[in-house]
């Protein structure tokens, strides 16, 4: 099969470009596969191209490049086509728009990927009938402002199928949404075996990783390892992360760290990659977030032989961890509850050792090769049964997409009226 993903950006870094890298390697291996990466602003991927994957793009930010698109008219023009909800609408624009439609247009392929709801909204509306059409939500459907809630209620019906990286995101789509014929399956992301040995059980290091993000709620895991470090003094945790542009929540997480007097004790280390050099050497992992998409860090460290304490948030942690056997699920936000955790692991070896051969060897099954071939087998399924070229009536399908321009309209009636209402108040 030709396998074509369309992609953001895939020379910078994030967890939708790793998993999508090591998803179009795997199936490089049996497969004709090729990353589309909407923009480009670098000469070479931060995270190395993956192996036997072609890759191109659509719209050049490289300032150095003879094809620079940058000053290009068009690019300073809002988008139309990639929604309003979607994040990153603003990187978006009127070039974008006619790049992606030309080359969904002319695309020869068995299968078309999008890996954001914008992307997905793009193939849904420009892909030429043919290809099997497949959406990846690498988010949550719940996650998503209303507006784009809206949007993917409108647009995803002409997708031959829906991808969600847990059952609780599955269910969202299945029950909040009307997708007649659009099949939704859950297939989680992977994560490749690590080339070092596991880890040994007995460093005194707790690791936690991921941007510093409020949502991440590490003010939570320093008040916990607060308690931790009273009771058990030899012990350290290292965070390993960057924060945002302004610094605000590192700033404040420094303030914390020593206003609890743990300056020599928490360790904040910056962006490492890779992570799973790093994993090894601590004894536990920690997870305080309060929302996750999935939980990339803890399938890491169980990977690495590193049980994992993590907040029993929505979502991902409670499919990935077995509770009490690989690791330990507490009640969100608890502080006390996750000081508690912790220290049972610590004051147990035997049980701390044994919780990370359990998390070892129950990861395997987030292994890109198994992985890889559920979604083989997803595409092989829909190709078969008619895939992009399912019947679909002329009438039903121009129904559908003038539904959604009517409620376009209807968004921007809403919007004009507001900033409206909003200008006579404020005059």
């Amino acid at each position: 099969m030709h396998l074509s993903f369309l992609l953001h950006n895939a020379y910078g870094i994030g967890g939708t470009i790793r998993t999508t890298f090591t998803l179009a390697a795997t199936l490089a291996e049996q497969h004709d596969v090729e990353i589309v990466s909407v923009f480009r602003h670098r000469d070479a991927p931060a995270l190395g191209a993956p192996d036997g994957v072609r890759m191109s793009h659509l719209v050049d930010l490289r300032r150095s490049s003879a094809g620079y698109d940058g000053d290009a008219a068009e690019h300073a023009v809002p988008a139309r086509v990639f929604p309003r909800g979607d994040t990153r609408h603003r990187q978006y624009s009127r070039l974008t728009d006619s790049r992606i439609a030309a080359h969904l247009g002319a695309l020869e392929a068995d299968v078309v990927v999008g890996t954001r709801p914008g992307l997905n909204v793009h193939i849904s509306r420009q892909a030429r009938r043919g290809p099997v059409r497949v959406g990846q939500e690498h988010l949550t459907l719940d996650s998503h402002s209303y507006r784009l809630r809206r949007e993917i209620g409108h647009r995803y019906g002409l997708l031959d199928a829906v991808t969600t990286v847990t059952e609780a995101d599955a269910r969202a789509y299945r029950t909040g949404l009307r997708l007649p014929g659009v099949r939704v399956e859950v297939i989680p992301n992977s994560v490749p075996e690590p080339a070092g040995e596991p880890a040994a059980g007995d460093a005194k290091w707790i690791v936690a990783a991921g941007r510093l993000h409020r949502v991440k709620r590490y003010d939570v895991l320093v008040r916990a390892f607060a308690r931790v470090a009273a009771a058990r003094p030899e012990w350290r945790l290292r965070i390993y992360g960057g924060g945002d542009a302004t610094g605000n929540e590192q700033q404040a997480l420094r303030e914390l760290v020593d206003t609890l007097g743990l300056r020599d004790r928490v360790h904040l280390m910056g962006s490492v990659h890779p992570m799973e050099r790093e994993w090894p050497k601590g004894s536990i992992a920690a997870v305080t977030s309060e929302r996750e998409s999935f939980g990339m860090t803890i399938v890491e460290a169980m990977r690495c032989g590193v049980p994992v304490v993590a907040t029993d948030c929505p979502h991902g942690p409670a499919e990935i961890i077995d509770d009490g056997t690989d690791g330990r699920l507490v009640p969100l936000g608890d502080t006390g509850a996750f000081a508690d955790a912790l220290l049972a692991l610590i004051d147990d070896d035997e049980l701390r050792r044994r919780m990370g051969r359990a998390a070892l060897a129950s990861s395997e099954r987030f292994d890109p090769a198994p992985i890889a071939e559920r979604h083989e087998s997803l595409f092989s399924d829909l190709a078969a049964r008619g895939g992009g070229r399912r019947s679909r009536s002329a009438l039903r399908t121009a129904l559908h997409r003038s539904r959604g321009t009517v409620l376009d309209g209807a968004y921007a009636l809403r919007y004009r009226t507001a900033d409206a209402l909003r200008g006579r108040k404020s005059g």
